[in-house]
C-alpha cells in the first residue's frame, strides 16, 4: 500500500512496505504542467536524481511485540547487545512512524472540517500511552543496554510531547475542546516530568531549545542507526560509457585523417589553403565528435538502467538485496495505455510534461536479522528544483462586498499529477492515483484520487 505524505514544505514523502514478496518493480509517474517549462535540457535527469530524491529503506515487523519479547529475553542474558539494540530501535521506529501517521491524520481531518471527535484523539493518546508503558516496563539490567535504552526513552518520551503539543496547537477553537485539550498538556507535563525525575537531560539542555532539539536529533539517528539500510548507489555503463568515447573518437580520427590524405593529395604541399581546410577539418572533428558520441550512447542504453543501488546490512555488513533505477522524461503518447485511461486523454493532458521514475528492488530475506522479512521503504522528492522555474508573481481578485470592492492578491498555484504502479509479481498490479497542489513555496494540497475498478 503507498502512502503520500508532504515532509516539509516542498518535500514529497511516498512510503510503502516490502513484504514477503522479495522482489517489487515501482513507477512514479509525475504529469507536469506545461506552463512550467522543465524539460531535460532546462533540467537532466541526473541533476533530478542527485539534487531531488533520496530514500530510507528500514527494517519493518508486523509482530509489534516481537522487541519487547526481545527486551524480556535481554533481561535473561539471553539476547546479544547487538540484538538488543536492533529490537528496541525498531520497536522505537514504528512507533515513531504511526504516531507520526495518527497525528497527522488528525490534523487533516481538522484542517478540512474543522472538527474533530474525541473518541479519535483518545484511541491515539490510549495507544501512545499502552506503547511507552510497555517499553518501560522492560528495562534491561546490563549496562550497555541500559544507556541504549534510555537514549530510546528519552527520544521516545520528547517526540511523544512534541506531537501532543501540535496537536494542541490546531485543535479548533471552542469549549467543547477544553478538556481535550487540559489532556493533551496534562500528558506532555507528565512526559517532561518523567525525563527530569530520571535525569536524562543536564539543566542546561532543558533550558536551550537549540541544544535540546540537537540532541533529540542526534538521538534520532542512533534510533535508525541498527535498522537502516546503508545504501551505496553507482551509476550504471561507466565502462560502456568510456568504450564508447573511445569509439567514438576513434571513428572521428579515422575521418579527420583521410580528409587531411585527401587535402593534402588535392592541395599539394603545405600552403595556407591547406592548413585553412585542416583547420575547417578540426573544427568540424571537436563538433561531431561529441554528437556522435551522445547518439551512440542513447542508442547502447536505451531502455537500460542508469543507476544501482546496494543495500547493505548496518550490522552484519552484508548485502542484503539491491535496485535499477530508471528516470526518464518521456511523451504521453509513449505511456502505457492503462496510465493513459487513468489519467484521461484530453488535450491539456496530452501537452504535460511526464516525468517517469522505475525502479527494479529485489531483496534477499534470508540474509535480514533474525525475525524480520519486510522492509519500509521511504522515498523523498524534493520539488524545489522544479518550483523555482514557476511563476513568482501572483493574480489579482477583485471582490464585491456590501457594494464595496476589495484587492487580494493569490498566490499562483499548479496541479501535478502523480500516478504510481506497484507490481509485486504475486498478482496483478495495483495502481494508485494523487494530485498534488504546489505553489512556489509549497505543497499546498495531497489528495488520493480513488479509481475506479476497470482502471485499478
Amino acid at each position: 500500500m503507498i502512502s503520500v505524505d508532504k515532509l516539509d514544505a516542498l518535500t514529497l514523502k511516498v512510503s510503502h512496505v516490502m513484504e514477503s514478496a522479495k522482489r517489487l518493480d515501482l513507477d512514479f509517474y509525475f504529469f507536469f504542467p506545461s506552463e512550467i517549462g522543465i524539460n531535460s535540457q532546462v533540467l537532466s535527469e541526473n541533476e533530478l536524481y542527485y539534487s531531488a530524491m533520496t530514500e530510507k529503506r528500514a527494517y519493518f515487523s508486523d509482530k509489534t511485540h516481537l522487541p519487547l519479547v526481545h527486551s524480556r529475553l535481554a533481561k535473561r542474558g539471553k539476547l546479544s547487545d547487538n540484538q538488543y539494540r536492533v529490537s528496541l530501535s525498531l520497536y522505537a521506529y514504528q512507533y515513531v512512524i504511526a504516531l507520526d501517521s495518527a497525528v497527522n491524520g488528525l490534523r487533516a481531518s481538522i484542517k478540512v472540517s474543522d472538527t474533530v471527535t474525541e473518541d479519535e484523539v483518545d484511541e491515539v493518546i490510549h495507544l501512545s500511552l499502552d506503547i511507552l508503558k510497555k517499553l518501560r516496563r522492560s528495562v534491561p539490567y546490563e549496562e550497555a543496554q541500559v544507556r541504549y535504552y534510555v537514549n530510546i526513552d528519552n527520544y521516545l518520551s520528547w517526540y511523544t510531547e512534541q506531537k501532543f503539543l501540535a496537536l494542541v496547537a490546531h485543535l479548533p477553537r471552542g469549549k467543547e475542546y477544553t478538556l481535550l485539550r487540559d489532556r493533551l498538556i496534562t500528558i506532555c507535563e507528565r512526559e517532561q516530568a518523567h525525563r527530569v525525575l530520571k535525569k536524562y537531560n543536564s539543566k542546561k539542555v532543558n533550558e536551550d531549545v537549540t541544544r535540546l532539539s540537537n540532541k533529540m536529533r542526534l538521538l534520532r539517528r542512533l534510533i535508525e542507526h541498527p535498522i537502516v539500510l546503508k545504501s551505496k548507489t553507482s551509476t550504471v555503463g561507466k565502462n560502456q560509457s568510456r568504450a564508447i568515447k573511445g569509439i567514438a573518437t576513434g571513428l572521428v580520427m579515422v575521418f579527420v585523417s583521410l580528409s587531411l590524405i585527401a587535402a593534402r593529395d588535392y592541395l599539394g604541399e603545405i600552403t595556407a589553403s591547406f592548413v585553412f581546410a585542416m583547420s575547417v577539418i578540426y573544427a568540424l572533428r571537436e563538433i561531431f565528435k561529441d554528437d556522435l558520441r551522445d547518439v551512440m550512447w542513447r542508442w547502447i542504453r536505451k531502455g537500460k538502467p542508469k543507476w544501482r543501488k546496494d543495500y547493505i546490512d548496518p550490522s552484519t555488513k552484508k548485502r542484503v538485496g539491491g535496485k535499477l533505477e530508471w528516470l526518464d522524461y518521456t511523451r504521453f503518447e509513449s505511456l502505457p495505455d492503462r496510465i493513459k485511461t487513468i489519467r484521461k486523454t484530453r488535450v491539456s493532458q496530452r501537452e504535460e510534461q511526464v516525468l517517469h521514475y522505475h525502479s527494479k528492488a529485489a531483496l534477499s530475506t534470508t540474509l535480514f536479522l533474525s525475525g524480520y522479512e519486510q522492509t519500509r521503504e521511504s522515498m523523498m522528492f524534493n520539488l524545489r528544483p522544479i518550483t523555482r522555474f514557476m511563476d513568482r508573481n501572483s493574480n489579482r481578485i477583485y471582490s464585491l462586498n456590501d457594494g464595496q470592492v476589495s484587492r487580494e492578491n493569490v498566490e499562483k498555484r499548479h496541479l501535478i499529477n502523480l500516478i504510481v504502479k506497484e507490481d509485486r509479481h504475486d498478482g496483478a498490479p495495483t495502481y494508485s492515483r494523487f494530485k498534488l497542489i504546489v505553489s512556489r513555496s509549497k505543497i499546498v494540497d495531497i489528495e488520493q484520487i480513488e479509481l475506479d475498478k476497470k482502471k485499478s
